[in-house]
């Protein structure tokens, strides 16, 4: 008898002891689960919906390269092949949240923020004083993760050299992979994707799971990508541009994967990488950050931005842009964008803006933000500017994600919003910096795609956040049609849309469908994805006030869809303005106009041409 009761002792203290050495967290309505483990000096994690596998059993940790701070500062540590080695598990803590985020823009005004969370507490018993955090936060949507430095005592530098987190999926995953932000998308096998893709990554697993791998706050860090492993099968492996030199205390990056049954809830979730990231820091943000419809001015002279702003004015467009070439040369260290071009009269113009209610944006090439930034953005606030347009910008090391960032935080000081062009993408940091109203990092008008990758974009790039699409109208070259555009401007969320891309005032005739981007709104009170496919079709709705707004695309390929009003619209009696593409219309763009009456839960047909697309909106009768 006591020789069975100290076995039970003994196996209950072995049961606690394997308890304390690895993490499971569950999220609230239970279906979502992150373990975390260890064999030996290797930590591992797995990932579970609704009991099916998502990730299984995958690697853990960051390499680093101590070995010249450890020498410079008097310190002689052990040195092991792998930074991970040598840590054990001190204890494991547990917590649970609960909170409503009011967003001070964006796609939703109010999102939850719950979820369960758990700390993995490691340190090095070797005379190191090395210590790491792994904090686990399990959400409905999805999971995040990420490594956390304790502050060194002895204030060793840190030299992260390789992130070594895995991805190992069930056999016969497939991603949605882009190589570069702006690359077009091919869904391939997990193990034939051979070169760096860029994150989010969505994911269809054989399960009926679909997942997606992103980052948030992501402000001092480096890009990271994905790729195949070449050493374990089912696994994308996560690679860094550049080192990143740290000083503890120093949490990195969180890793999100979002999880959901179909494609549509995936996008849905997506709000979870923006709460992520600190609230806003700006405390006077309400008083000058306002997203609105921008158009370029393609013409750079006095007289081509004056009729410039009177179209803006005619079609309630807030901003106009002066895109590269308002200074010269732009794309060189020599140029000074102090000193405008003798065609334009900057003050006359942003005087002219001022009284017409159209705000003056200008284009700043990296060239000269690198050499010029701390002196011109004081002036730009002194002319009157509102915003600044950075092209060709560098992003990727760990150099100039900081400076770029810094960058936004500078233009703040000096209430200057921003939108960023080429390959950066967002992670959600236009929580904490507002004024960050847009990037680019897609394939867009600029490359004029056609109508299937168009409806690729929703259910992956669009993941990240806000795109700046350059919708076009009026150009020759668009592989869509005009109710495609029209559509477009709705599905791509945009706080600062840019509309008229490449076209010009004298190009547009009145046409009747001109007054759906006259009422647009960019930023949104509640927005549903009602159906959609990657590559195939997507219908978006998004409300602003007591009014819906709804979109429908479709890839190449003609398509019949249903709008089911139910879906979203409350009770009552609604005026329904529907633009589609109409080959029978008397106008350039062929784009047809009618109104109807219909009441809640009246399903709507559209007939979508190749290629083609429809916009409607809803307005309550009273």
């Amino acid at each position: 008898m006591i020789k069975h009761i100290l076995f039970c002792i003994s196996a209950l203290g072995c049961t606690l002891f394997i308890q304390a050495q690895q993490l499971r967290v569950v999220s609230p309505d239970g279906n979502n689960c992150m373990t975390i483990g260890h064999q030996g000096d290797t930590y591992t994690y797995s990932l579970t919906s609704q009991g099916k596998e998502v990730v299984t059993d995958s690697r853990l940790g960051l390499q680093l390269d101590n070995y010249t701070w450890e020498r410079a500062l008097a310190r002689k540590y052990p040195q092991y092949d792998c930074w991970m080695n040598g840590f054990t598990v001190d204890s494991v803590k547990y917590n649970t949240h609960s909170a409503t985020i009011h967003n001070f823009y964006g796609e939703q005004a109010v999102v939850p923020d719950n979820y369960n969370e758990g700390t993995l507490y490691l340190s090095k018993h070797d005379g190191s004083n090395y210590r790491l955090n792994i904090e686990v936060r399990v959400y409905d949507e999805g999971i995040a993760f990420r490594y956390f430095f304790p502050e060194h005592p002895q204030a060793v530098f840190h030299k992260v050299t390789e992130d070594l987190t895995e991805y190992t999926f069930p056999a016969g995953t497939k991603a949605w992979a882009a190589e570069w932000a702006q690359a077009p998308y091919e869904l391939k096998d997990i193990n034939d994707i051979q070169h760096q893709i860029e994150r989010a990554v969505t994911i269809t697993i054989p399960n009926g799971i679909y997942c997606a791998l992103a980052d948030a706050d992501v402000d001092d860090w480096c890009l990271e990508k994905n790729i195949a492993s070449k050493t374990k099968a089912n696994t994308l492996c996560t690679t860094m541009y550049s080192p990143v030199d740290i000083v503890t205390y120093y949490a990195t990056p969180w890793k999100v994967i979002l999880i959901a049954d179909s494609y549509v809830e995936l996008l849905k979730h997506r709000y979870i990488i923006d709460n992520l990231n600190p609230p806003c820091a700006i405390g006077d943000a309400k008083d000058w950050v306002r997203p609105g419809t921008i158009m370029r001015c393609t013409t750079l002279t006095t007289e081509a931005a004056l009729c410039n702003i009177d179209f803006c004015q005619k079609h309630h467009i807030p901003y106009m842009l002066f895109d590269w070439k308002w200074y010269e040369p732009c794309t060189s260290h020599d140029g000074d964008a102090t000193i405008v071009i003798p065609q334009i009269d900057m003050p006359k113009v942003v005087a002219y803006g001022k009284e017409h209610g159209v705000g003056i944006w200008l284009y700043v090439n990296q060239h000269a933000l690198q050499k010029q930034m701390r002196e011109l953005f004081p002036l730009l606030h002194q002319w009157g500017i509102v915003g600044v347009k950075s092209g060709f910008v560098q992003y990727a090391s760990h150099r100039w994600t900081t400076w770029l960032h810094d960058l936004v935080r500078y233009a703040a000081e000096n209430h200057l919003m921003v939108n960023i062009h080429d390959e950066f993408r967002p992670s959600g940091f236009s929580r904490t910096y507002p004024n960050l109203l847009n990037q680019e990092g897609i394939r867009g008008n600029e490359e004029f795609p056609d109508a299937t990758h168009n409806t690729i974009l929703p259910f992956t790039r669009m993941i990240n956040g806000a795109a700046d699409y350059t919708i076009c109208y009026y150009d020759k070259r668009l592989k869509t049609t005009h109710g495609h555009q029209l559509a477009a401007s709705l599905v791509y969320y945009a706080p600062l849309l840019t509309l008229f891309w490449y076209d010009k005032p004298e190009y547009a005739n009145d046409e009747p469908e001109l007054k759906w981007f006259d009422d647009l709104k960019t930023v949104w009170d509640e927005s549903r994805v009602l159906e959609g496919t990657p590559g195939e079709y997507i219908i978006m709705a998004r409300r602003s006030g007591n009014e819906w707004y709804v979109a429908a695309m479709t890839n190449n390929d003609a398509r019949t869809v249903t709008i089911h009003t139910s879906d979203f619209l409350p009770t009552g009696k609604y005026t329904v303005e529907i633009y589609n593409d109409d080959p029978k219309t008397e106008t350039k763009t062929k784009v047809g106009v009618k109104n109807m009456t219909v009441k809640s839960g009246k399903d709507i047909k559209l007939e979508l041409l190749p290629s083609g697309g429809a916009a409607l909106r809803f307005i309550p009768i009273k």
